[in-house]
């Protein structure tokens, strides 16, 4: 048992990596679960490419280098591509939490059949968005709406017709952040996304985002585990 766990973010991209080191690595640090954010790499490349053959190697590389510490991945269910395990079946769902499930263990157990050897089945935990990390930006539509200088009731329409963030399509023209973007022209993925965030707060989008939640308290629990 141990007093505290070190665990690998592989993040989408610089929005998400931001995401972590601002608002999810200082709570984590405060309990004793310490958070490493890292940009899924390819040379010459970083992000907008969520394909599994390429985020495998980045998967294999960190289990391979500290036995002693996790493995996450933070990575958008829009936009993945079609060689990512559970997708077929995933996209049959409705209900966030199941497609989030489906798609999630499909994961997990491909990666444990891949690098069993390396302790993935208690080390590695994956996270795949629903649908955007900007599905989370919705989770308080007063402090959306005042980020981005437009009515509420703009945002409400589209919490009303989609029911909770996390089920906010992944269509390419009515995923989170095409309507953020169609909200305002204010709106930069990178700088207003992380501000509404900080704005909303991480109680509030854990409460609005069960999918999200989720995985955050599963990594809350890491402290004390032992993946020995």
């Amino acid at each position: 048992m141990s007093d505290y766990a070190e665990i690998v973010a592989l993040a989408e991209g610089p929005t998400e990596k931001i995401f972590i080191a601002e608002m999810l690595v200082p709570y984590l640090a405060g309990i004793g679960v310490f958070m490493t954010p890292i940009i899924i790499s390819k040379p010459g490349q970083k992000g907008g490419d969520v394909r599994f053959t390429r985020v495998k190697n980045d998967i294999e590389l960190h289990l391979k280098q500290r036995q002693d510490t996790y493995l996450t991945l933070f990575v958008d269910f829009y936009g993945i591509k079609s060689d990512w395990p559970g997708l077929k079946e995933a996209k049959q769902q409705v209900i966030p939490c199941n497609k989030a499930a489906i798609i999630n263990d499909a994961t997990k157990e491909q990666v444990e059949k891949l690098f069993g050897s390396h302790g993935a089945d208690k080390r590695f935990i994956p996270y795949v968005a629903m649908h955007e990390f900007e599905a989370l930006l919705f989770s308080e539509p007063q402090k959306l709406a005042e980020q981005l200088h437009v009515p509420q009731t703009k945002i409400d329409k589209i919490l009303t017709e989609c029911g909770e963030p996390e089920n906010i399509d992944d269509s390419p023209n009515t995923a989170p952040s095409k309507r953020l973007e169609d909200l305002s022209d204010r709106f930069k993925k990178t700088s207003t996304g992380i501000s509404i965030a900080k704005a909303i707060g991480l109680a509030k989008i854990r409460e609005s985002c069960p999918v999200f939640n989720g995985w955050l308290t599963a990594v809350e629990n890491l402290k004390g585990a032992s993946n020995g």
